[in-house]
């Protein structure tokens, strides 16, 4: 990408703001416990399938202990049906008793990994070329690690801060089909958690591939993650006397369909002032397109140019994709269903009902079913934007990110901050760490986070909660 000239400036101060940090240097006394508190959470599995959230919040109780907490400040929950997907709650009080409360959200369940696919242990803590490798490391565990972190030095060194300041550690953010610890604590210990906003993942920063950090992010509203079963059904039959009447062909058909159509382009407040602020920064075509679109929706141009870049392209309207696939019931006998797993990531404003008729329209087969199979939860709420939360975060930006932009932004994908909203609770995911473009491994093959971003982010964040919290 070719950014601004003004921007190599601040990348420059950029790179000589993070010297000392891990990458460049030895740890401070700090960095090293926090790094041992990070290898610890990447290495206790908390997946669905072989891991444990209960188990990891057994740890993180023990440090919390350990730093003074006591009885009354930790709050372990869980459902019998789900004894390994545990969270807790640790709450350090404030001076004010009128400030309404801080809440820090984590989410300590992680998507699975396979040791066979991985070019390492996806659950040992790595750190090769300035990166940390493995399951976790980029969602969420560093970040987890930062709240934890956060609430065991402050704790230990007699921070007096004026709002209450909560840890909530849930599980089940990533397997919809699991016990959702944030949202049973929304429904059923709403005032344990109760606050006047929550900091939440979907925020961040973003590098240009190479290093250097070209734009920090406020999460602001997220769409709304729904998945669809689509099914052909048919009577069968023996292979040995095939005909064109099959169901995992018409399942193909339709497939295709599906992921040659693209949902119509579609802006909000958010994602406006995104393409707005971003767009004058950049010295190429994408960012002409960020300003076009905005000027004009209707700009087609502006529109495939901004399409090329997954991210964005997602940013601007509903999507959906094939996740999993099923079908036949032996080798010699023709299919007599086959079904595919549509998962759909919502634009905020669009229900449910909206996307499965569209599939339906694209589909444009009789025979096929389309069917809503589950949701996480409620549409999000966008959370207002507004200069006490904006404000401080612009500050620590300039501080440690000189030149580069804060801008508003719309998570593409999903997070628990969509339970918190429903009960009244405004969800942010605040800048701070960065990563790359491409994602960093985040639900794929060796996922991995910067180890500069991770470090730096830890003092952004430490910085900005304490400003939060004393105004």
């Amino acid at each position: 990408m070719n950014w601004r000239n003004s921007l190599l400036a601040g990348a420059a101060l950029t790179l000589l703001a993070g010297a000392g940090y891990a990458a460049d240097g030895p740890l401070r006394p700090d960095q090293t416990a926090f790094r041992a508190l990070y290898k610890e959470l990447v290495e206790t599995d908390t997946s669905i399938t072989t891991g444990s959230c209960t188990a990891l919040a057994d740890k993180i109780e023990a440090h919390l202990r350990a730093a003074g907490y006591d009885d009354a400040a930790i709050t372990r929950f869980a459902v019998p049906e789900a004894p390994k997907e545990g969270g807790l709650v640790a709450v350090l009080p404030g001076t004010s008793k009128t400030l309404k409360p801080i809440l820090l959200l984590g989410h300590l369940d992680v998507v699975v990994a396979k040791r066979e696919d991985w070019t390492r242990d996806p659950y040992t803590l790595i750190e090769e070329n300035g990166y940390f490798y493995g399951r976790g490391t980029s969602d969420m565990k560093a970040l987890d690690a930062i709240w934890i972190d956060m609430m065991i030095r402050f704790k230990k060194e007699g921070t007096r801060l004026k709002r209450t300041l909560k840890l909530a550690l849930t599980c089940g953010e990533e397997t919809s089909t699991a016990f959702n610890g944030a949202n049973w604590l929304a429904q059923n210990k709403r005032d344990l958690i109760d606050a006047e906003f929550a900091l939440n993942e979907g925020g961040g920063g973003r590098t240009d591939g190479h290093g250097k950090v070209v734009q920090m992010s406020m999460h602001v509203g997220e769409k709304a993650a729904v998945n669809y079963r689509i099914e052909a059904t048919n009577p069968g039959g023996h292979s040995s006397a095939p005909v064109r009447d099959n169901a995992i062909y018409e399942l193909s058909d339709a497939l295709a369909k599906i992921r040659d159509h693209e949902f119509p382009l579609m802006l909000n407040d958010t994602t406006r002032a995104f393409f707005s602020r971003l767009g004058p920064t950049r010295n190429d075509e994408i960012g002409k397109a960020m300003t076009a679109i905005v000027a004009n929706p209707q700009d087609k141009a502006a529109e495939a140019t901004l399409n090329g870049d997954k991210s964005y392209h997602s940013m601007l309207r509903t999507t959906c994709v094939a996740t999993l696939l099923d079908g036949g019931h032996a080798n010699n006998a023709l299919p007599q269903r086959a079904g595919a797993n549509i998962n759909c990531r919502i634009f905020p404003g669009v229900s449910s009902d909206e996307v499965r008729l569209e599939l339906e329209k694209v589909i444009a087969d009789p025979r096929m079913t389309v069917k809503q199979t589950d949701d996480r939860g409620p549409l999000a709420k966008s959370p207002p934007l507004t200069p006490a939360m904006l404000g401080p975060a612009e500050k620590l930006v300039a501080k440690y990110y000189p030149g580069v932009p804060l801008v508003p932004t719309m998570s593409t994908g999903a997070t628990d901050g969509i339970f918190l909203e429903a009960v009244g609770i405004p969800s942010y995911g605040p800048p701070g760490t960065y990563g790359d473009p491409d994602g960093n491994g985040t639900h794929g093959l060796n996922e991995r986070a910067i180890v500069k971003g991770v470090y730096t982010g830890r003092d952004f964040l430490t910085e900005l909660v304490k400003d939060y919290a004393s105004r």
